[in-house]
């Protein structure tokens, strides 16, 4: 009975910790800001109280809920009052720009000069003489803006028309056809079978891959190794 009970507390503190998360949004899973760093680490340690908690489950359930309740309401402060989001996420520093370094914005984000380098580095930038403008984000994050000189070229530099490119759509998927996805392109299974043996292919059974561009009306199939 008791072993039961334990399997039940456990998985309130799965289905409460999902259902939180969901509310709060992808953004608590993907680039942290302080706010939601701090509550992702509590709600965290009180989902694992939560699971080993068998007598008063409540306690932790009602916490549980005050933290996403709070991260909820910050974040939805923060979209309706712009203005807010300076004090609850922070706001960008500019650490380079010009070719001049600024000491007391390198304090502000608590950097040093080796961790700034070190977060130019992770961008593909050696030489801090490439670099025009270099601002710290509020998630941590540095972006860089290069000189133009070091800015890779585009069709419009070199006055190319370029073409419009789209996703590709997979039709097949590990052996299967996506019949939706291939109805929605505008094709069938007759189109398909004969690309199938245009390319070598029996069925779709041997096909591990296959993905269709609508712009160069194409099939790219990836045979499974």
């Amino acid at each position: 009975m008791e072993i039961i009970k334990v399997i039940l507390t456990a998985l309130l503190s799965v289905i409460s910790l999902f259902i939180i998360t969901k509310i709060m949004g992808h953004k608590q899973i993907a680039q942290l800001d302080f706010f939601d760093y701090i509550s992702g680490i509590t709600i965290g340690s009180i989902g694992a109280e939560l699971s080993t908690e068998l007598e008063k489950t409540y306690k932790p359930l009602i916490a549980l809920a005050v933290y996403g309740s709070a991260s909820f309401f910050l974040n939805l402060l923060s979209h309706k009052l712009p203005q807010t989001r300076k004090y609850i996420n922070g706001t960008p520093t500019i650490l380079l720009n010009n070719g001049k370094l600024y000491r007391q914005n390198l304090k502000k984000a608590k950097l040093d000069l080796s961790e700034f380098t070190l977060l130019c580095r992770e961008q593909g930038y050696f030489d801090l003489d490439e670099v025009q403008t270099a601002i710290f984000e509020h998630n941590g994050k540095v972006s860089i803006l290069p000189k133009a000189a070091k800015r890779p070229a585009t069709p419009e530099d070199m006055n190319i028309t370029a073409k419009a490119t789209h996703i590709g759509v997979e039709v097949i998927m590990d052996g299967r056809i996506m019949g939706e996805n291939l109805l929605r392109m505008g094709k069938n299974g007759n189109w398909l079978e004969k690309e199938l043996k245009k390319q070598g292919f029996k069925n779709a059974n041997e096909v591990f891959l296959g993905i269709y561009r609508a712009e160069e009306d194409k099939l790219t199939l990836y045979r499974g190794e």
